[in-house]
């Protein structure tokens, strides 16, 4: 019942004036985004970080939620139309999306990758409400040790289940936490790593380190990508599957939207490797697979769920334990510390009307994606035409006054060039930017709860050990150090991260 009078509550924030301009600027800038290949919603949201810091706290959660599930809407439309994914996570889509474009059935496809989606987001809202109260209740008998060891586990499944190679994920991490611990110990007020530079003493920002990363890095690799974008139909017709379609469709969104459930609450894990999960499957359990690849609207209705609800249940532990589960959501967590707000259980206690206001408009986020998708086809379509050499010196100066606007500093934008620099060069080199940023967030909070434990126990480090809540995380890591040996999973795990 409290449930239910959350919810209304939620959806009295939600539903301000204020809020939904948020939500639907969020929305139509994620859906823009997702159809513009090359841009992505980490390197945005990275990008308008730095407007959100005059903007209400639930107001810009709010925003910037509505990028990230946005573009796993937006990115379904130029895989189906043009067979090139706007979002990662669409890269599968293509496969069977664009052969229904090339049979005259691109509206159905676009029809069904946004019902899908919708059913996915509308899922995912409700297991972040009912599973979030319990969680952050449950997070509210944590101590010191096991933050820490909660946190350790965390980074170890970020490095092994994030994509590309498990030593460069693990290496990406260790760099996150060192960089995360440049500037003055609040402790001892000793300066660690600074090299005597007066302007390292407060730290690299996080904003430097995002927009270096992700809105300059991968935009300056992206450059050498080829403009080329031929779109097959400029005219969609048909919009409305057919009763066969949706029954057929059914099954399919129901278990792409389970499984992406799943994969949303794992760290290191994307949108991507959930809809690849989701479109073996469907392969595997139907009567007839070799219609996959071939136009199969299944492998359209799969994935396109699977992607929406991975990004909606990332929600879940970032919220509910302030526990980052993806890039994105470091981010976000990045946004919230920006406004004040200390993560964790405590914000559904002391700021409801946050929770259950992102809550209530995630719901209301999903109804608007639909409605600015179908009808605005045409749209988007015009917009796959503009050449990305002329985004990039916009993105690039709205970049660089976005971070000089915080703390207006000029060392802040050189500093940003030079993660740009060395984000670009990772992304040649096959190096995954995530890992490092879930590192950079949680090492501060690992030291500080590290320092914790250890003054409780009396620098005793079996004290990690002896707590049950505690020796459970550490058994897991240990698990899932142990599992990465398995032959089967190393196989597995080529494939998922190789198809995501």
């Amino acid at each position: 019942m409290d449930m239910f009078a959350n919810l209304i509550m939620g959806f009295g924030v939600a539903l301000t004036l204020q809020n939904l301009a948020y939500c639907f600027i969020g929305v139509f800038v994620g859906t823009l985004i997702g159809v513009l290949p090359g841009l992505g919603p980490l390197g945005t949201i990275a990008m308008l970080l730095p407007l959100t810091f005059n903007v209400p706290p639930v107001a810009a959660l709010i925003m910037l939620a509505g990028i990230y599930y946005g573009a796993q809407y937006g990115g379904s439309t130029t895989a189906i139309l043009v067979n090139l994914p706007g979002e990662t996570s669409a890269v599968v889509t293509c496969l069977d999306g664009y052969q229904m474009a090339r049979r005259g059935r691109a509206g159905p496809a676009l029809a069904i990758a946004a019902i899908g989606s919708f059913v996915a987001g509308t899922f995912g809202t409700l297991a972040i409400a009912i599973a979030g109260p319990p969680l952050a209740e449950f997070a509210l008998k944590f101590g010191a040790p096991e933050y820490f060891s909660l946190m350790l586990m965390s980074l170890v499944a970020a490095a092994v289940l994030s994509q590309g190679d498990m030593l460069k994920s693990i290496a990406m991490v260790v760099l996150g936490l060192l960089v995360g611990i440049v500037g003055t110990d609040v402790n001892t007020g000793t300066p660690r790593f600074t090299f005597d530079v007066a302007e390292l003493s407060d730290g690299i920002g996080f904003i430097v380190l995002a927009v270096g990363i992700f809105a300059i890095g991968e935009i300056v690799a992206n450059l050498d990508q080829s403009e080329e974008r031929v779109v097959f139909t400029d005219k969609v017709k048909n919009l409305f599957p057919t009763w066969e379609d949706l029954k057929v469709s059914i099954a399919p969104i129901l278990r792409g939207t389970a499984l992406g459930s799943f994969f949303g609450i794992l760290p290191g894990t994307g949108p991507a490797v959930a809809a690849f999960a989701a479109y073996m499957l469907e392969k595997k359990i139907s009567k007839t697979p070799e219609r996959f690849g071939q136009g199969a609207i299944e492998g359209v209705a799969a994935p396109e769920a699977a992607n929406n609800a991975d990004a909606q249940c990332k929600f879940i532990p970032m919220l509910t334990l302030g526990l980052p589960a993806s890039g994105v959501m470091a981010l976000m967590l990045g946004a919230l510390t920006m406004q004040g707000i200390q993560p964790g259980p405590e914000v559904m206690t002391q700021r409801p009307e946050l929770f259950w206001g992102l809550i209530a408009s995630m719901w209301i986020g999903n109804l608007m994606l639909v409605i600015l998708n179908l009808p605005l086809i045409g749209l988007w379509v015009k917009l796959l035409q503009v050449p990305y050499r002329l985004l990039f010196p916009a993105i690039m100066a709205f970049s660089a006054i976005g971070v000089y606007s915080v703390n207006n500093s000029a060392f802040e934008i050189y500093m940003t060039a030079l993660f740009g620099v060395l984000g670009f060069m990772w992304a040649k080199l096959g190096f995954s930017m995530t890992p490092m940023l879930l590192g950079f967030v949680l090492g501060p909070m690992m030291e500080e709860h590290l320092r914790r434990a250890m003054l409780m126990s009396r620098a005793d480090p079996t004290v990690f050990f002896t707590r049950p809540l505690s020796l459970t995380f550490m058994i897991a890591t240990l698990l899932i150090l142990l599992i990465v040996l398995l032959p089967a999973f190393q196989r597995n795990r080529k494939e998922l991260t190789a198809g995501g």
